[in-house]
């Protein structure tokens, strides 16, 4: 069980702020990837054919970019920062990037629009979607045993089922599921945030 002296929480609050520092960074990097991308699709005169499912998932990442950097505000107080734990979190948000890279490319040459482009590219998006959802359930430990025993039985059944959805996604070609999974998913990603993580 970790010290609570003042002295030693002041000591982990520097330490998560010198950590927070990197993690903001990588964050903000693709927060301005996808909002550079969003306002091209805006401001072109000639715009790529776009695709509504394709857009779901843009905005879903947005909106996993934005909730991963409230969550990770409680690791602040909660943790002993070790080298390996630092490099897990710093891989974690770096994971959160590279699939906004690929949600957006910075050329749609060689594709008819957003959407052939984003099916020819499912299996590295939704394999790298499905892994941020097991790695998600390994940050969720980290700030505690009874802090992740709070989410209840949900949380597990959260990753189990993204990944396994996930892991169709890859397989299948099917714009049924696609148009479901993403419609799912978005709202099923906002009714999550506000039932767990409306305040810190």
């Amino acid at each position: 069980m970790l010290p609570t002296a003042p002295e030693h929480v002041d000591s982990l609050a520097n330490q998560y702020l010198h950590v927070r520092v990197l993690l903001g960074m990588v964050v903000g990097l693709g927060l301005t990837h996808l909002l550079r991308h969003f306002a091209r699709i805006i401001d072109r005169s000639v715009r790529p054919r776009l695709d509504w499912v394709h857009l779901l998932w843009a905005l879903s990442m947005f909106l996993y970019l934005l909730h991963f950097w409230w969550w990770e505000f409680r690791l602040g107080h909660a943790v002993h920062w070790t080298f390996m734990l630092y490099l897990f979190v710093t891989l974690y948000a770096l994971l959160l990037y590279l699939l906004c890279a690929i949600v957006f490319p910075e050329s749609l040459e060689g594709y008819d629009g957003y959407g052939a482009y984003f099916m020819s590219r499912r299996k590295w998006f939704f394999g790298l979607l499905g892994l941020a959802y097991a790695v998600d359930l390994a940050d969720t430990w980290i700030k505690g045993r009874e802090y992740f025993a709070g989410f209840g039985p949900e949380l597990e059944a959260r990753s189990v089922v993204y990944v396994a959805l996930c892991a169709i996604a890859m397989a299948t070609p099917s714009r049924r599921f696609h148009a479901a999974f993403a419609v799912a998913s978005l709202a099923y990603q906002v009714s999550w945030i506000v039932r767990q993580f409306e305040t810190l």
